[in-house]
C-alpha cells in the first residue's frame, strides 16, 4: 500500500483527508500508521500547522520522489505484461 501513497503524493503535496479519499478503502488507523512509517524512512515530510481545526500536510521527501522511476517502470511492466500474468493458471 505505500506504493499507492508515494503514487498519490508524486501528483504533490496532500491533506491527511485528501490521501483517504483517493485511496479509497483505506481506514484512517491505516494510512496514519503508514504515513508515520515512511515519514520516520525519510520518505515523506509532514508539516503540521497548528490550526485548528487540524491542517497537517504530507510530501515526498527528495527521496521519496526518488521511486518515481522505479514506480513508473512498474507500471509499464503492468500495462505491458499484466493480462499475461493474470491469465496463467
Amino acid at each position: 500500500m505505500e506504493g499507492l501513497n508515494i503514487q498519490q503524493l508524486l501528483e504533490g503535496t496532500k491533506r491527511f483527508n485528501q490521501l483517504q479519499r483517493e485511496l479509497g478503502g483505506i481506514t484512517h488507523r491505516t494510512l496514519t500508521k503508514q504515513l508515520r512509517e515512511m515519514e520516520e524512512r525519510g520518505l515523506v515530510n509532514r508539516k503540521d500547522y497548528k490550526e485548528i481545526p487540524p491542517r497537517v500536510e504530507y510530501r515526498l521527501s527528495p527521496l521519496g520522489q526518488s521511486l518515481e522511476s522505479v514506480l513508473l517502470a512498474m507500471h509499464e511492466w503492468g500495462e505491458c505484461y499484466g493480462r499475461k500474468v493474470s491469465q496463467k493458471k
